[in-house]
C-alpha cells in the first residue's frame, strides 16, 4: 500500500518521453505585486457626460462620417480630422472602422456623381426639348414680356442696324432710324381684319420705329406687338398663322408709320410694297415689318417678303429688294429680342 493516501485516486503517471532525462520541475509564477487591471470595455458616451476634459464628445452622428461634413481637399467628407483615442494613442479599432467607412464613402460618392450626372443630363434635355413648358423657356418668356418698359428705346430700336448679307444676292445692308412712334395700345394701329386676327392674344403694348436704307430710297416700319397671351396662346396663334397662311395675305398687311420731315413722310397704307410677320412662341411678341418706297409711290400689287425674295421673282417689290428690306429688319429685331430675353432655343427664321 502506498504511503500517500491519495495516490490510489490518481491515474498512473505518464512516463517521460525520454527515460534517461528527468523533466524539469514545474515553476510557480510569482505573485503579482498589484491586482490585475480590469479589461477595458468601451462604452457609449453621450454629450451629457462630463468627459470633455479628456476628449470632445462628438455630436450624433459623428460629423466625420456625415455627408454634411466639411470637404477636405480631394473631396472626401471629413478628411481633415484623424481618428485618435484618449490621450492621443492610435486607435486601431477606429482605423479599421475608418478604412471600411472610407471605402463606403468612396462608393457612395461614385454613385452620387453618376446619379447627379444622369439627373443633370435629363434635366438639361428637358430644359432644351420642352419648348414653352421648360423652366428656362418660361423664365425667358416672362422676361421678354417686360422688355417694352425696361429697355431704353435706343436699345430696342438702335439708331443704326447692320444687315450683313441681308440684301439681294447677300449684299450688305445698313438701316438708319428716322422715326419712333410713341408707345401705345393697338387701337387704330392695324387694319380691321388684321386686328381681329390678332385679338385672341390681346395687346399689352405696341412699339414702332421706321428705318431707311443707306440710299434713302426705301423705308421700312418695324413693329413689336407685346401681347397679353401665355405660351399656349402664342402657340395657338402661330399655328393658325401657319395653317391658314395669314402672314401672306395682302389684306392682313401691317400699317406703316410715317413721320413728317423725314423720308417716311409719304409712307402710308397705299405705299406698302412688302411685309413680314412672325408670331413668336418663346416670347409674348408679334414682330412685323412693312416696306415701301421713300418717294411715296403707290403699289398696286404688294408681295409678301418670302415671295419677293425668291430667285427669279419679277414683281416691282422683288426687283427693288423690298422683300429683303422687310424680312431682313424683322429677322434682326426678332433675334435681338430673343437675346435680351435669354431664350434658350431659337426657331429658325
Amino acid at each position: 500500500m502506498s504511503a500517500n493516501p491519495g495516490a490510489g485516486q490518481r491515474g498512473p503517471a505518464t512516463p517521460p518521453a525520454n527515460p534517461g532525462v528527468t523533466p524539469p520541475a514545474p515553476t510557480t509564477p510569482p505573485a503579482p505585486s498589484a491586482p490585475p487591471r480590469p479589461v477595458h470595455r468601451p462604452r457609449t458616451e453621450t454629450p451629457a457626460e462630463t468627459t470633455t476634459r479628456l476628449r470632445p464628445v462628438p455630436a450624433e452622428p459623428d460629423p466625420v462620417l456625415s455627408w454634411s461634413a466639411p470637404m477636405a481637399p480631394g473631396g472626401v467628407p471629413g478628411g481633415g480630422r484623424p481618428a485618435t483615442s484618449t490621450f492621443g494613442r492610435p486607435d486601431t479599432h477606429s482605423r479599421l472602422f475608418a478604412r471600411r467607412t472610407r471605402a463606403q464613402v468612396v462608393a457612395a460618392a461614385v454613385c452620387l456623381v453618376l446619379g447627379t450626372g444622369l439627373i443633370g443630363g435629363a434635366v438639361t434635355g428637358a430644359w432644351l426639348a420642352d419648348g414653352p413648358e421648360g423652366p428656362g423657356t418660361r423664365h425667358a418668356f416672362a422676361v421678354a414680356g417686360d422688355l417694352w418698359h425696361e429697355v431704353p428705346v435706343d436699345q430696342l430700336f438702335p439708331p443704326t442696324v447692320q444687315g450683313r448679307g441681308a440684301g439681294p444676292g447677300e449684299a450688305d445692308r445698313v438701316w438708319t432710324r428716322i422715326a419712333v412712334a410713341p408707345d401705345s395700345g393697338c387701337e387704330g394701329a392695324f387694319d380691321a381684319l388684321l386686328g381681329r386676327a390678332l385679338a385672341p392674344v390681346g395687346c399689352e403694348r405696341l412699339l414702332r420705329a421706321t428705318y431707311t436704307d443707306a440710299t434713302q430710297s426705301h423705308v421700312t416700319t418695324v413693329g413689336l406687338l407685346f401681347t397679353e397671351a401665355d405660351a399656349a396662346g402664342m402657340e395657338a396663334l402661330a399655328r393658325r398663322f401657319d395653317r391658314e397662311r395669314l402672314d401672306r395675305r395682302s389684306d392682313l398687311m401691317p400699317l406703316p408709320y410715317g413721320a413728317k420731315g423725314t423720308a417716311s413722310e409719304g409712307f402710308g397704307p397705299e405705299q406698302r410694297a412688302s411685309w413680314a410677320i412672325s408670331v413668336l412662341t418663346d416670347a409674348p411678341v408679334v414682330v412685323y415689318a412693312v416696306s415701301g418706297w421713300a418717294d411715296g409711290r403707290a403699289v398696286d400689287e404688294p408681295q409678301p417678303a418670302e415671295d419677293a425674295m425668291r430667285s427669279g421673282a419679277t414683281t416691282a417689290p422683288a426687283q427693288a429688294g423690298l422683300g429683303h428690306e422687310a424680312r431682313g429688319l424683322a429677322d434682326r429685331f426678332e433675334r435681338a429680342l430673343r437675346q435680351r430675353a435669354g431664350t434658350p432655343t431659337e426657331r429658325p427664321s
